[in-house]
């Protein structure tokens, strides 16, 4: 099932259980989609490809995850508390995350393949662990992960 199918399904299902919060988010999801795709248009493409919509879907979670950090820094928990609900749905059609674990293995192995050695080498292995990961962690984990590793 492709993720406008399962987009309007879950939209369906939303509208007959009367889930008020859930059916804004699904078609705040859709209609990001359906402006995606209309922008290329022009470019000659009619439909997103697996990795746009991918994307899309990332960017979209990246925003909710800082509207709830600053609505936290405002001291607004009411309005924190919606995002992350919001961010609850849509990771449900976001690939499964990575542990910690195994985010930290991957690293490893990056730091490895790279000849990482100090904090100089920050850019080689953040952008292979992004490229990798893509989807599965939050840059900002990464990240953090990286420079714990890097300044051992």
């Amino acid at each position: 099932m492709s993720l406008k199918d399962r987009i309007s399904e879950d939209l369906k299902a939303a509208m007959k259980s009367k889930e008020k919060l859930r059916l804004e988010t699904i078609r705040s999801i859709k209609k990001a989609l359906l402006e995606k795709e209309v922008s290329l248009r022009p470019s000659g493409q009619t439909d997103l490809t697996e990795a746009q919509e991918m994307e899309l879907l990332l960017q979209q979670a990246k925003q909710r995850r800082d509207s709830i950090e600053q609505y936290q820094q405002a001291g607004r928990t009411d309005l924190a508390d919606q995002e992350a609900q919001e961010l609850a749905i849509l990771e449900a059609y976001l690939p499964a995350q990575l542990s910690d674990d195994e985010l930290s293995k991957i690293i490893d192995e990056i730091i490895t393949e790279v000849g990482a050695t100090s904090l100089k080498d920050l850019g080689k292995v953040m952008g292979t662990a992004i490229q990798r990961v893509k989807g599965q962690a939050d840059g900002k984990k990464i990240q953090a992960l990286v420079k714990a590793k890097l300044s051992e």
